[in-house]
Parts: C-alpha cells; sequence; structure tokens
C-alpha cells in the first residue's frame, strides 16, 4: 500500500471512531438526562423516613409493650426499607426482572423463617405433650 492510501484509509478510520464516540457521548449525556430526579422526590423520601423514624423512637416513649410493640418497630422498618431501596437504590426505575432477582431472595428467606417459627412451635407443644415429666 502506497502511502497516500494509508492515510486515506487512517483518516476513515478516525472518522468512524470520532463518529462513534460523539454518538455515545450524545446517547450518554442524553441517559444521565433521563435518569435525573427531582430533588422534590428525594425530600419527600427524606421528609418521610423522618416521620417514620419518629414514629418508630414514640413507640418506645409511649410504653407499648409485648407484640404490639415489636409489629409496629417492624413495620416501621419495613417502611423505611422499601422507601430507601424504591428511591436511593433505584429499584423502582428498573425492570421488574432485576426487581425480582434482588428483592425475591430475602422475601423468600423470610418466609421460610416462618415456616421454621411455625415448626418450632409445633415441635415444642408435642415435646410438652408426650415427653413432660408426669405430675
Amino acid at each position: 500500500m502506497t502511502e497516500a492510501a494509508v492515510h486515506v484509509e487512517g483518516q476513515a478510520a478516525q472518522h468512524v471512531l470520532h463518529s462513534y464516540v460523539h454518538g455515545a457521548v450524545a446517547s450518554g449525556a442524553a441517559h444521565a438526562e433521563g435518569q435525573q430526579h427531582p430533588i422534590k422526590l428525594y425530600l419527600v423520601v427524606w421528609g418521610w423516613l423522618f416521620v417514620l423514624s419518629t414514629c418508630s423512637y414514640l413507640v418506645d416513649y409511649f410504653g407499648i409493650h409485648g407484640h404490639l410493640r415489636w409489629s409496629l418497630i417492624l413495620l416501621f422498618m419495613v417502611l423505611k426499607a422499601g422507601l430507601i431501596v424504591a428511591v436511593f437504590m433505584h429499584m423502582a426505575w428498573e425492570r421488574l426482572a432485576l426487581a425480582y432477582a434482588i428483592l425475591l431472595p430475602p422475601v423468600l428467606v423470610l418466609v421460610f423463617v416462618g415456616i421454621m417459627v411455625f415448626e418450632s412451635d409445633y415441635t415444642h407443644l408435642l415435646r410438652v405433650m408426650f415427653f413432660a415429666p408426669a405430675s
């Protein structure tokens, strides 16, 4: 190949690369612009997190005891975690398949823990009924 042909091919490759980079930058800018969320959304979520945390502290302040106390604390905890995952981890804007891949395993773990809790009560009941010392 002559030096002129190599120069022309080099310019053509440079032009293609420049077009590709320019297109990638333009689409990246459009992608970044499409991912921008208004600051109001984050402020509202922070407000709700503050309200839910206040409610959680008020459970202790008012001296609620027993199962109601733990139910309320767990409810507020799950609501706060849901807000954080949905907004700050951007799960609300992800594809459903990705959301299921991330959120479904912990939910299944909780289901299996619940099954084990019920099974342990059943086992405890059988031990008390059949192996308790006779009075």
